[in-house]
């Protein structure tokens, strides 16, 4: 790989850092790359038309002929990886993932306009719903599976979601 590519691939790995895709596979002739962020990434946003062309000219300027069978366009439904449990502040402080049991897109509340089901702050009961998560027009609620009070909100209303995907932080009570 010559000095050129270095750079080529520098640019690809900064703009799927600014577009926030957390994996990437290109294939071509003499030259495969698969990149995957490790650790936590925020939710994907929508990747824009002006991105995917950005993307493409990226990958023509690397003499990519094509990239691995369908990386371009799922690139912007590509989800990230579960988020990683971030050490506790102390010992006895307990932080409980609340994971989405499928995939599909988050909702904090049952419409539009309504108010969130939970917020940060918020006490929680074992079974209390915290989300809705709707998968193939289906709106699943998301239950809290332990009692405590509701310390972060991961995922944004609206976004999609991975299965196993952290949705909420509860402290334990």
């Amino acid at each position: 790989m010559d000095g050129n590519n270095l750079d080529e691939l520098r640019e690809l790995i900064e703009f799927l850092k600014a577009n926030e895709i957390a994996e990437f596979d290109m294939e071509r002739a003499d030259l495969k790359v698969r990149i995957k962020f490790a650790g936590e990434a925020p939710a994907a946003p929508a990747v824009s038309a002006l991105d995917m062309a950005q993307l493409s000219r990226l990958m023509a300027s690397a003499g990519a002929a094509a990239p691995v069978a369908g990386a371009a366009p799922v690139a912007a439904a590509v989800a990230p990886a579960p988020a990683v449990e971030a050490p506790a502040a102390s010992v006895e402080e307990k932080v409980h993932e609340v994971k989405s049991p499928i995939v599909g897109t988050f909702y904090d509340s049952p419409s539009p306009g309504a108010p969130a089901f939970v917020k940060v702050g918020d006490i929680v009961e074992v079974g209390q719903v915290l989300c809705i998560v709707e998968a193939m027009k289906l709106m699943n609620e998301i239950e809290s599976d332990v009692a405590g009070e509701v310390v972060k909100r991961i995922a944004s209303s609206g976004q999609p979601v991975e299965y196993g995907q952290a949705l909420f932080a509860i402290k334990a009570s």
